[in-house]
């Protein structure tokens, strides 16, 4: 978004004798999807022949690349985010993984997400956001190379009752996808026991700009997430 909107300032600059189109204008013009300030500038740069019809391709393709994630950010409702979501990407990128069942496991009682090979796996997901308190998840949604702190907290994380965790972090621009044991976990310093009064062996953890480094060993790439599974419960 800040890319965009700092091609779209230089450009309307050029129109600033003929129209209002200041971000005081723009801030409290109504809008109702689609229409919005950026579909308002971009008209008039149109009209006006600073851009081209190829000049606006340009920069649509561009904004989309860069933001190809961006709708996982509306997702409001945490469950339907880290669970409904979460799940079935994980799924769909590594179909060998199964429901648990009873039928699968005698002792499932619903803590973990998968089954394979007699590994009980945990799925969890966060989204990377800027360190800033007010603004909707999308308008603190942050690209991989963004210079701004970010935030991004793994929740209710309980390493007794899995063997291995896949933890999927969503940036606007990227998804990454870390493997860890339970043990990897349980003894990370930055493994935060007791995230809710009474429930022992729960916890969470937080990655940021700050630490993010300290988790490069886990990180895998989607081809590969079967195999980090098999080789951390191996080694948990």
């Amino acid at each position: 978004m800040d890319k965009l909107i700092d091609t779209l300032k230089i450009l309307k600059n050029k129109l600033q004798e003929k129209y209002d189109l200041s971000d005081n204008f723009l801030n409290q013009l109504l809008s109702v999807y689609p229409f919005n300030k950026f579909e308002y500038v971009i008209s008039h740069l149109l009209a006006e022949k600073i851009i081209e019809l190829k000049d606006y391709l340009d920069i649509r393709q561009e904004y989309i690349v860069r933001n190809k994630f961006l709708h996982l950010f509306e997702i409001t409702a945490p469950r339907n985010f880290g669970e409904t979501w979460a799940q079935n990407h994980l799924n769909e990128l590594v179909q060998e993984l199964q429901r648990p069942s009873n039928k699968l496991d005698s002792a499932f009682n619903g803590e973990y997400d998968f089954w394979y090979d007699k590994i009980k796996i945990e799925v969890k997901a966060s989204r990377a956001v800027k360190r800033k308190s007010g603004d909707s998840l999308v308008d603190k949604a942050l690209a991989f190379d963004s210079a701004h702190g970010f935030d991004m907290n793994f929740q209710q994380i309980k390493p007794r009752c899995c063997d291995v965790f896949v933890w999927i972090g969503v940036w606007r621009d990227v998804i990454k996808y870390w493997i860890l044991s339970s043990a990897d976990v349980e003894n990370n310093i930055r493994f935060s026991k007791g995230q809710h009064r009474g429930n022992v062996g729960e916890g969470q953890l937080w990655i940021t700009e700050k630490n993010i480094k300290e988790f490069e060993q886990f990180l895998v790439v989607p081809r590969d997430i079967l195999q980090a599974i098999i080789t951390r419960a191996i080694n948990k």
